[in-house]
């Protein structure tokens, strides 16, 4: 079997390459998910036992090609598209993450009994920004393979139907084609799936879904500072948590990339070029993710992983609708 050093930039690039199919991105299929489902494909049919460089390299793609390709991603916002949405979408985008969040946990954990980690991860997924923020969350957590393998499994899916539910929603929601923008961007998983559903509607749509979309994957840093110090806290109670330590940088190396686009006039090429390169890399981690999961570890994990991140679904699309009229 080729080694991974070779076997998961090539899955990577693929699953770009794909990505740029009119078919497969008018259905929000981003390199993500692609880079996931290919792995997956060869994971199975490569099944023997895995050499210690090859275990190296998967582990350096799933954990430091995905902080530096969030690092990136932040060129694709500045302070100046969150000043245009408004306040308003900010604190949309608050009360949806922290209610998506709190109502996981409790569904999760007190109600169907999953492992706190499981619910964790899902809650994350769903909030936040899909498979990304499930590995960004796993970095303050350190869950089991088995447990992020089935977060990511949930949101994809469910973060697919959603995409798909936008177009039937928008007739009966009584929004403006602006307005409905900000609703699809403050409740929809994956930023590619926020520009499938926006360009489904009309360009004004599109381009609030995606501002919005990008100030929730902003949200990502103060959710992963607070999980990380409190996780410090529980396994260290009686120590004194130090801030600068647990302190997520490629996170606050995301905001600083947001930062150094809104001061200075990035060349449209480099953006672009930049974008591509964190792409790739998100790819890189999900690819790696991908060809270690096997489908017995989400036979084994059952139906209550499911029923949760279905129940965050609907609770994102009409939860979400509700505030959008409320408060948009």
């Amino acid at each position: 079997m080729m080694p991974r050093l070779i076997l998961l930039p090539m899955i990577a690039i693929s699953a770009v390459l794909l990505a740029q199919l009119p078919s497969l991105s008018q259905m929000g299929l981003s390199a993500l998910p692609l880079a996931i489902l290919l792995g997956m494909v060869v994971g199975h049919i490569s099944c023997e036992g895995v050499a210690e460089f090859n275990h190296k390299v998967t582990l350096f793609c799933q954990k430091y090609c995905l902080r530096f390709g969030i690092i990136l991603f932040g060129l694709n916002l500045s302070f100046q598209q969150i000043a245009n949405v408004g306040f308003e979408t900010l604190l949309l985008n608050v009360i949806v993450i922290c209610t998506v969040i709190a109502a996981g946990l409790w569904l999760g954990i007190k109600v169907l009994k999953l492992p706190a980690d499981t619910a964790i991860l899902i809650s994350a997924g769903s909030a936040i920004c899909g498979a990304a923020a499930v590995l960004a969350t796993d970095s303050a957590i350190k869950a089991r393979q088995q447990q992020v393998t089935i977060a990511v499994a949930t949101v994809v899916l469910f973060g697919t139907l959603a995409m798909f539910s936008y177009p039937v929603i928008f007739p009966h929601s009584l929004m403006s084609e602006q307005a409905f923008g900000i609703y699809i961007g403050s409740t929809v998983h994956e930023v590619a799936q926020a520009v499938a559903a926006g360009q489904s509607i009309s360009p004004e749509a599109l381009d609030n879904a995606v501002v919005t979309k990008l100030i929730r994957v902003m949200l990502l840093a103060p959710f992963i500072l607070i999980l990380s110090t409190y996780m410090t806290r529980k396994s260290e109670p009686e120590m004194q948590v130090n801030t600068f330590a647990i302190m997520p940088w490629f996170i606050l190396g995301f905001i600083l990339m947001a930062g150094v686009n809104s001061i200075f006039e990035v060349p449209e090429n480099i953006l672009q070029g930049t974008s591509y390169f964190s792409q790739f890399l998100l790819a890189l981690a999900m690819a790696a993710l991908g060809i270690q999961t096997r489908l017995a570890l989400l036979k084994e994990a059952g139906i209550k992983p499911i029923i949760m991140a279905l129940c965050l679904f609907v609770l994102l699309l009409a939860g979400g609708l509700f505030l959008n009229l409320l408060i948009v």
